[in-house]
């Protein structure tokens, strides 16, 4: 039996049914569980509780799955997995987009959940741990693996989660073609292997914020039919 202290996971839906019924759910699984069924409730209690996920409905009155991420993502750097009837790849872009990890449509199986979870955590988990507190690139660009943002020409720049986890699984390869499989799989997981068009879009972003000239990049290469590479460069040993 593990001694580790239990992962807490906030609950946020505005059906009182299918907040019982994930909550007995993940209850068995050992997690710890907070409930809210809005969009301010659900920013009161990670402000009071900092869980390390969030389930987050998107269709709720008033203040709706969307616009709470987008305000969560001012305050917390939570996993968050998005609830939603929704299948559409448009809705899902959107909410990875405004910084959500992973997406499951309802109706989901206990099962489904719970491996979408684990997975989730999993990956942030591999990026919570930095040998190193600060990565120098070059003198342009250094990397803050603890804060986890980026100090460009001396200037904090915030990264989302997920482009943080981009950005680390590429500095952790520098010099080597990382292929699209890989990135995909370690950043959002195996289920979107084949979804290059998420990546490329990530990609884009990160370059906006790290090079000088996102149409002529210096840290991230593009290897066609491959994958991505970042430049090879010299740790800090100091």
């Amino acid at each position: 039996m593990s001694n580790s202290p239990k992962m807490t996971i906030l609950i946020v839906d505005d059906e009182p049914r299918m907040v019982r019924f994930v909550k007995m759910n993940l209850d068995l699984e050992g997690y710890l569980t907070i409930e809210a069924n809005n969009g301010l409730q659900a920013l009161e209690k990670v402000r009071d509780h900092n869980p390390d996920l969030v389930l987050l409905d998107v269709e709720m009155p008033g203040l709706d799955g969307f616009e709470t991420l987008k305000r969560l993502r001012e305050i917390s750097d939570a996993a968050v997995i998005m609830l939603t009837v929704r299948s559409e790849e448009e809705a899902r872009v959107k909410g990875l987009d405004l910084g959500a990890d992973d997406y499951v449509t309802k109706p989901f199986s206990p099962r489904e959940l719970s491996s979408r979870i684990r997975a989730v955590l999993r990956r942030f988990e591999q990026t919570s741990r930095p040998d190193k507190q600060i990565i120098r690139i070059d003198e342009r660009l250094q990397v803050d693996l603890q804060r986890r943002d980026v100090i460009v020409d001396g200037e904090r720049l915030s990264l989302r989660p997920t482009e943080y986890r981009l950005l680390y699984h590429l500095i952790q390869n520098a010099g080597w073609v990382v292929p699209h499989e890989t990135l995909l799989t370690k950043v959002w997981g195996h289920e979107y292997i084949n979804d290059n068009h998420l990546l490329r879009l990530y990609i884009t972003y990160l370059r906006k914020k790290i090079e000088k000239d996102p149409a002529d990049p210096q840290y991230i290469f593009t290897e066609r039919g491959l994958g991505y590479r970042f430049v090879d460069f010299k740790q800090d040993e100091s």
